[in-house]
């Protein structure tokens, strides 16, 4: 599984960062600083949501 973790994460960070990155510039910050800050927000956010992911593509459960 973490195999497939780890190329969903390659799609689902950039996805994210990309996203995040978008939303900065729509609200006017276009400076260096506060898209870096967004584009890392976003590649964090992904690593949960890459593991919930991965985890139902798997077919593995907690339960």
């Amino acid at each position: 599984m973490l195999r497939l973790a780890l190329i969903l994460h390659l799609f689902i960070g950039s996805t994210l960062a990309g996203s995040a990155v978008v939303a900065a510039l729509t609200v006017g910050q276009d400076t260096l600083q506060p898209i870096l800050l967004a584009a890392l927000i976003g590649f964090v956010a992904s690593f949960p949501v890459t593991w919930v992911v991965a985890r139902k593509l798997y077919g593995t459960s907690r339960s």
